[in-house]
């Protein structure tokens, strides 16, 4: 396998497919990089070198007991970049991932990154506070942390359900879908996949949104159950300069693998634009 090793000694996962300009994925709770291969088959096709690795404590990646929060995986996505030696990267992100990759321009500047794309992504905040009325709950977050500690596989076989929109109307979603969303979350370690759950829903990425400087697609479904639009891209779309805001109708937050054919085109035309 291949593996970096980051300072404090956890060893990241990561696979590189194809040549040419890099494009680096982040994914979401509680998956791993298997959640982009959609994609990146598509983009490697056309003459990309696609890379995607495992956050630490999911997949293939250590599972250390420190580090589960928002600016080590944006170091440890910092560390890829580096060892890999990676210009003019094109960043995707995925729900969690998109906290990750903003993370990452918030603490890691825009050298080596030439656009962004953020996809049914947690920031700027989900949780609901006195300064974001929009957000969900906490009551919500601690319904998905007793879950995970009451019966994690369970859990995670029912969240699909809301992930992917299969409850409703004329939703097609496979078992076969489910199954994967299952079986990479508990590849995932439980105390990395426990302290995650506060690092999607309490972590304000304002700050972070603010400090992009390169050409941003914001794609989210406007029948996102998990990460709601209006708390999210409306708000996001907002902050961050030179973005363009795609809205999918009636798209769930799983739409990487429910829309991946048009995903797969919208990424392409924005990687050539």
């Amino acid at each position: 396998m291949a593996t970096i090793k980051t300072k404090d000694g956890t060893e990241i996962y990561y696979k590189a497919w194809g040549t040419g300009r890099p494009v680096v994925f982040s994914h979401g709770w509680p998956l791993s990089a298997d959640a982009w291969e959609d994609q990146m088959l598509f983009l490697t096709g056309r003459g990309y070198r696609c890379i995607a690795h495992d956050r630490r404590g999911h997949g293939r990646s250590s599972q250390p007991w420190n580090g589960n929060d928002m600016d080590t995986y944006a170091d440890d996505l910092a560390a890829l970049v580096g060892a890999l030696d990676l210009k003019q990267a094109v960043h995707v992100g995925h729900s969690t991932g998109g906290g990750e990759v903003a993370r990452y321009i918030g603490r890691h500047g825009t050298k080596r990154v030439a656009k962004a794309v953020l996809v049914g992504a947690i920031p700027p905040l989900m949780v609901k506070t006195a300064t974001n009325p929009g957000g969900l709950p906490i009551e919500v977050f601690d319904g998905i942390r007793t879950g995970v500690l009451t019966d994690r596989s369970q859990f995670f076989e029912d969240l699909t359900t809301p992930f992917y929109g299969a409850n409703r109307p004329g939703a097609k979603v496979s078992q076969g879908l489910r199954d994967s969303f299952w079986l990479q979350g508990m590849q995932a370690g439980l105390k990395n996949v426990y302290d995650c759950i506060k690092v999607f829903s309490e972590t304000d990425q304002t700050e972070d949104l603010k400090k992009f400087d390169v050409p941003t697609l914001i794609i989210h479904g406007d029948d996102d159950q998990i990460v709601p639009i209006g708390a999210s891209a409306l708000l996001s779309s907002k902050i961050v300069k030179r973005s363009t805001l795609k809205i999918y109708p009636g798209a769930p937050h799983g739409l990487t693998a429910t829309h991946k054919d048009e995903v797969n085109a919208d990424l392409l035309a924005f990687l050539k634009a």
